[in-house]
């Protein structure tokens, strides 16, 4: 229904001209919505470029502010304050989410200046409360990118409880990931329409729960030591075996990932004579880019051609129903 047809129709008295107005409105709404419905993985946090234009604005603020030699604890409680009063503002008031963001990373940058946290000396404690500082701000405005932040400080807090290197203990990784997988599954099983806030929440954590997982393997696989023969066909049924989960859960975010694993692995594969290493790498960063178009447009035929006989499976009970698109 388009506004010619409608003012049409207030020309022949059908409808008046305020009901035009508000019927357009209605159309748009209804249009959004449904776009947003028919998608995979819809993300709504950028509603217009103004969102861009004010993230920018916010990030230059943070940078030059982070930039200034502030000698005094309270004069970075200063820039804090600021941040978490605009935060209200375009937040709690205008609720802007992408600036949101913006704003949590910079509150969270001040808050470990002001306790002196570092990636080289930091304390169970400083942990806790940049932890509980991230779960303040998902409490009070509702922004699911702050699940990812609290999914890493409750990673942070556990490694140092259990007092162990993760660099050399990278099952660690698999672990960690598996549950933050299975929290994110949590959201995704409680809004399987994928039209309400749980399914924003559920993508952040399954961005995040990706790389623990996949990395973990990865280093596991390549260790010298591991003896564990033919690790590049290994590999590669890793990858298979990660795609074939990332299409029963329909998230394409899982595969972000586990992409360079594979082409390191398929270009150790191919090693041959007959190409330049050079060319070769090319030609499979090509096939990977091809891979990625044909996947990303044929999704919802794929996932539904290879896995729609297990929509009777228990499991299947917290996905995404199997629906041709």
């Amino acid at each position: 229904m388009n506004r010619n047809k409608l003012e049409a129709a207030s020309e022949q008295g059908i409808i008046t001209k305020e009901q035009v107005e508000g019927l357009l409105r209605f159309f748009e709404v209804e249009a959004t919505a449904a776009e947003i419905n028919g998608s995979e993985e819809p993300q709504r946090f950028v509603r217009s470029f103004g969102d861009v234009f004010i993230t920018l604005g916010i990030l230059f603020v943070s940078v030059a502010c982070a930039q200034i030699n502030m000698s005094s604890v309270y004069l970075n409680i200063i820039p804090l304050l600021l941040l978490i009063a605009t935060t209200e503002w375009l937040v709690r008031v205008r609720h802007l989410v992408l600036p949101g963001i913006a704003l949590l990373i910079s509150t969270l940058y001040f808050a470990s200046q002001i306790l002196g946290l570092s990636l080289i000396d930091y304390s169970l404690m400083n942990l806790m409360l940049l932890t509980a500082l991230a779960g303040l701000f998902y409490w009070r405005y509702k922004i699911p990118f702050t699940l990812m932040p609290i999914a890493l400080g409750f990673v942070a807090m556990v490694s140092v409880i259990i007092d162990i290197d993760i660099t050399n203990a990278q099952y660690l990784f698999t672990i960690y990931g598996l549950c933050i997988f299975a929290v994110a599954m949590w959201f995704d099983s409680h809004d399987r329409t994928r039209e309400h806030r749980f399914s924003d929440s559920a993508f952040w954590l399954h961005l995040i729960a990706a790389p623990f997982i996949v990395h973990g393997v990865m280093v596991s696989l390549l260790a010298s030591g591991s003896g564990i023969p033919f690790k590049e066909l290994f590999m590669i049924l890793f990858f298979i075996s990660f795609f074939l989960v990332a299409l029963y859960v329909d998230r394409r975010a899982l595969l972000v990932s586990s992409l360079s694993y594979a082409i390191y692995a398929v270009i150790s594969l191919s090693k041959t004579n007959a190409f330049d290493i050079e060319n070769l790498t090319l030609l499979i960063f090509a096939a990977f880019g091809a891979f990625i178009i044909f996947f990303g447009t044929y999704w919802y035929k794929i996932r539904n051609s290879l896995l729609s006989k297990t929509e009777h499976f228990s499991l299947s009970k917290y996905v995404p129903e199997f629906i041709e698109r």
